[in-house]
């Protein structure tokens, strides 16, 4: 009994607070030393120790109405297997140093000033434990105006563990949109406008305009509203397709969407029927019992008919306008919020404005251009466009499936080959619908198909591994052979290990340096963007140097994957796709980045704050 209450009472740990300096000038920073003399065979638990165990010691300052901040380092623990409680812990002996950087406020007074470091901690032996005990030493500032100001260095070895007062807490996170809204919003409305160019839809601008006018002939606003109504009719059907595809994935599927097998599968057999028929193997036709009905609906007159006229225009020019509307749903669903729904819902402006406008000024109409081969060879042009797009979407699906069967070469010659086509066509050479043998090559042919051919050359060194900018984001990752396998996008040698968390933290935690975390995927092209074209930046290259580096793809069919998810989602709330993120090697957060950003800078400034949080 008299042992038991001997081994509780006693407090092997003896605490003193010293100061780098004895004065200190408002609104400076002092450095404080908390030093803990442990007896021979304690041991106390750091602040970083992992949960689970022993209590983790706990350091801080009283509060006082002179401090606006501090913040507490630690030098590194030993870290090993402990018996007590069956895993790793980090401890120290013989002595135990905290450091503690105190902020004065700027209007601090004048005179002597107690600075009060609190501390809870535990204290073992091999064999017991004592329970957590809760101690305070006290050293005395002295604020003086007159003082010099300097800033607080901090030792080397010695890391950040907490911050208290006003200090913030959280961990520093960049401000990066994963991409424009406007910039997505803008090519929207500018491929809604390309739509109309189609020989589905610039046919019957003339003859709904006139239509238009004809029924709303008692005055000219009657037939301003009919066209506004129709409009209305178009985008009603397109923004529905953007609130199906948000309904289907849910908020966090949104962004898993479109690196699924299963959705990029389902969009090569759409492209390439689209493709083909394009091209003019066969015809694309809407069942003609529904079109019959619609057709049937819209003829009942007022406004509800033209409605109603709108959307059986809608679907019957889905033909042409289906492989430019695909695209743009699955950009939009591999990030979350309203994209789809916005992004649908402008296109469909831009298809729907020229209707209206002419309506506006009908004596326009005039003026259009006829129709004729023109238009049959923007359709075999798109056709074209269209299957080399589907390449694209089998190429997702094989580095998602990491069956490495869709090499860089591969992809690329089909690409050259699907781009030199329209070239060939538009030029002559290649006898399709639309060209007659007769018939004279214009300027506007020559140029538009000299375009084509320039780039489906400048795609040919890749094929030798050379580097694309801005195209390297849409294709697989740079291999070696010409033909052989180059593996999975985004997937990089050197010094990026790829799916090994703990391994990075431990590899972080022997080398003494943060580790930046990469949530990529293998199908997302913003992801690859970032590793093709900031990463390699001269001032990117020479800051991640010091950086423990590793790659968590979230989007492939493995267990690892799942694991990664989890760990985003559980750890940083989001499931966004890139996403960065500094760790020190007990895993706690020093700063985020979420997204892309082709500014330099910025990414610049995520990776040099982390570093200075840990410096």
């Amino acid at each position: 009994m008299t042992t038991a209450c001997l081994v509780a009472a006693e407090d092997p740990v003896k605490w003193t607070l010293t100061l780098d300096s004895s004065t200190a000038a408002p609104g400076g920073s002092v450095l404080a030393r908390l030093t803990g003399k442990i007896d021979p065979g304690w041991h106390l638990y750091s602040a970083t120790t992992p949960k689970g165990g022993p209590n983790p010691t706990t350091v801080g300052l009283a509060q006082n109405p002179a401090i606006a901040g501090f913040a507490v380092f630690q030098p590194k623990p030993d870290r090993k297997f402990d018996a007590n409680f069956q895993l790793d812990t980090e401890t120290f002996q013989n002595e135990a140093n905290f450091l503690i950087r105190v902020d004065l406020k700027k209007d601090a007074p004048s005179g002597p000033l107690e600075l009060t470091g609190q501390t809870r901690y535990q204290t073992c032996t091999d064999k017991i434990c004592l329970p957590p005990k809760r101690k305070s030493a006290s050293a005395t500032l002295t604020i003086d105006p007159a003082a010099k100001s300097g800033a607080v260095v901090i030792p080397a070895g010695f890391y950040p563990i907490s911050a208290g007062a006003e200090t913030p807490k959280k961990p520093a996170t960049a401000q990066a949109p994963e991409e424009d809204l406007g910039q997505f919003l803008l090519i929207a409305f500018g491929a809604g406008l390309a739509a109309i160019f189609t020989p589905c839809v610039f046919p019957m601008i003339p003859f709904t305009v006139s239509y238009f006018l004809k029924r709303g002939n008692t005055a000219k606003r009657d037939g301003v509203m009919q066209a506004l109504v129709f409009c209305l009719g178009i985008i009603v059907l397109f923004t529905g397709l953007g609130l199906l595809t948000k309904a289907i994935a849910g908020p966090f599927g949104v962004i898993q969407l479109g690196s699924s097998p299963w959705v990029n599968g389902f969009i090569v057999i759409v492209f390439v029927v689209f493709g083909l028929s394009l091209l003019g193997a066969y015809e694309l036709t809407l069942p003609s019992g529904l079109l019959t009905k619609l057709d049937q609906a819209s003829q009942r007159g007022g406004y509800v008919g033209t409605l109603l006229m709108g959307l059986t225009f809608s679907l019957t020019s889905f033909a042409c306008v289906g492989p430019i509307v695909g695209p743009l749903l699955v950009a939009s669903v591999q990030s979350s919020g309203l994209k789809p729904v916005l992004g649908m819902m402008t296109f469909a402006t831009g298809l729907a404005a020229p209707f209206f406008l002419l309506a506006l000024f009908p004596s326009y109409l005039q003026r259009m251009p006829k129709s004729g081969g023109w238009l049959v060879r923007v359709k075999i042009v798109l056709g074209f466009i269209v299957l080399a797009a589907s390449i694209k979407y089998l190429s997702n699906i094989d580095q998602v499936l990491q069956t490495n069967l869709l090499s860089r070469g591969v992809f690329l010659a089909a690409w050259v080959v699907l781009f030199a086509l329209p070239g060939l066509y538009l030029l002559g050479f290649l006898r399709l619908e639309g060209i007659k043998s007769d018939e004279p090559v214009g300027v506007g042919r020559i140029l538009t198909g000299a375009l084509f051919l320039i780039f489906a050359l400048s795609l040919l060194p890749g094929m030798f591994g050379a580097k694309l900018g801005e195209i390297d984001a849409y294709i697989p990752a740079a291999s070696a052979s010409l033909f052989g396998p180059s593996g999975p996008a985004g997937e990089t040698s050197g010094p990026w290990m790829k799916n090994q968390y703990r391994e990075a933290l431990a590899k972080a935690r022997q080398e003494n340096k943060l580790v930046l975390v990469n949530f990529t995927g293998y199908a997302c092209t913003n992801c690859h963007w970032m590793k093709a074209n900031m990463f390699p930046r001269p001032e990117i290259s020479g800051a991640i140097k010091d950086f423990v580096l590793v790659d968590l793809f979230t989007d492939g069919t493995d267990g690892a994957s799942e694991a990664n998810v989890k760990l985003e989602e559980t750890k940083f709330g989001t499931l966004a796709l890139p996403f960065y993120a500094l760790l020190d090697p007990d895993e706690k957060i020093i700063a985020t980045f979420p997204g892309i950003t082709k500014k330099t800078e910025e990414f610049l400034a995520f990776l040099k704050s982390g570093a200075r949080a840990a410096a």
